[in-house]
């Protein structure tokens, strides 16, 4: 399999296999060659369908039905590849050059990868492409970068400050306390802040500790399993107890949610019952729905376990086995090989739910949750040790 995005004789043509045949798309318009103009492209698949997108000129073509996940096993090139060995014949017009030109901002499944001396894995003749201190996107939030003698300087839109135009102003006098993060909130001219795992009130500046976690909405817990080198991935299982009063929501994701490789087990509601999703390495989520009844809204606490044994996946609710079924008669893949990565509630802030999940699920959960284990662990794991915000005592009330 392979996906290329490549410049013949003027024009960005885009080549993808996902095993079965080799699908083109080129763009009508030439790319400009001369002058410094920054062109904007945008390509992909959808499942097996392709898009193209030149400076706003959008080319999609239908693929009739076969294969559509992209299996791939090597490294990521930009503007050349190490040995043209590497390069698949039907990937490309005629034999491979590598590109001559600027590259900037390239975003990969909503992550945008960053182009600097230490970050990329390795790299071969490239340069600044700006050749100046203003570099691309120094000045953060639409400031205007100046050069001078000693470096530069940033000229900042009206709401943000700093050297680099990266704080808000009406962040700039802020009383949030340790390790909490600074919302500005420019229509009512103030801000929010948002507390760290273990800290509440409001500026952040109470410690608290608690065994029941309490999502309010835009929360999670990121929690990195230190038995995860130890573990039997063909064999995994979590348990949980949850409550909430909505229908939509993420309650557990096992696994890295970076990219589309990453294995994950997740766990959460939509339409009001209970699902769940697994993917152990074709890339193809096999979502198992539960809807003999609703599980929201009733303000009960409810016991929930996945088991994982090779393909076969068994699902618990309040001790009554609901879902049971082989994902994979074949086994072609059997371990879950999340990464020791367990989030609750939902992912980091700016990371949103659909997003991260390719909309698997809708929103950040908002309720409870309490008594995790993973694996046959004899403890529970503690909450409270991970990383998060927003998340808050759920001990007492409501």
């Amino acid at each position: 399999d392979f996906l290329c995005i490549s410049l013949v004789n003027g024009f960005i043509q885009l080549r993808y296999n996902l095993g079965d045949r080799t699908v083109i798309l080129q763009t009508f318009q030439k790319v400009h060659t001369s002058g410094n103009t920054w062109h904007s492209l945008k390509a992909g698949r959808i499942g097996n369908e392709g898009y193209l997108d030149l400076d706003g000129i959008n080319i999609t073509q239908k693929a009739s039905p076969g294969m559509n996940a992209l299996d791939t096993h090597t490294d990521f090139f930009v503007g050349g590849v190490s040995s043209l060995n590497l390069v698949n014949s039907m990937a490309v017009e005629n034999e491979p050059t590598g590109f001559t030109g600027c590259i900037r901002e390239i975003v990969i499944n909503n992550r945008e990868l960053k182009l600097t001396v230490s970050d990329p894995k390795g790299g071969a003749n490239i340069g600044d492409c700006d050749g100046t201190a203003c570099g691309y996107t120094v000045c953060k939030n639409n400031g205007t970068c100046h050069l001078e003698n000693s470096g530069f300087s940033c000229s900042c839109p009206q709401e943000w400050i700093g050297s680099t135009c990266e704080q808000s102003i009406h962040c700039s006098q802020n009383r949030c306390g340790s390790q909490a993060l600074c919302i500005p909130q420019p229509t009512s001219f103030s801000y929010i802040c948002v507390c760290a795992l273990g800290w509440s009130g409001k500026y952040c500046d109470s410690k608290i500790q608690f065994f029941i976690a309490k999502f309010v909405g835009n929360s999670y817990i990121k929690y990195t399993d230190p038995y995860y080198g130890k573990r039997d991935l063909q064999s995994s299982r979590i348990s949980l107890n949850f409550t909430t009063n909505q229908t939509e929501g993420l309650i557990v994701w096992m696994g890295k949610g970076e990219d589309e490789d990453n294995d994950f087990l997740a766990l959460g509601l939509a339409n009001g019952t209970l699902k769940v999703v697994i993917n152990l390495g074709e890339r193809i989520s096999v979502p198992l729905i539960h809807s003999k009844y609703s599980i929201c809204c009733d303000e009960r606490w409810h016991f929930v376990t996945v088991v994982q044994n090779q393909t076969c996946i068994k699902v618990y609710l309040d001790e009554e086995l609901i879902l049971f079924e082989d994902i994979d008669p074949h086994r072609k893949y059997t371990a879950l090989n999340y990464g020791g990565i367990c989030y609750f509630g939902g992912f980091e802030i700016g990371r949103k739910v659909n997003i991260v999940t390719t909309g698997l699920f809708q929103k950040e959960f908002i309720g409870k949750i309490k008594d995790v284990v993973l694996f046959q662990d004899s403890k529970k794991i503690q909450l409270m040790k991970a990383e998060g915000y927003n998340v808050y005592n759920g001990n007492y009330g409501n």
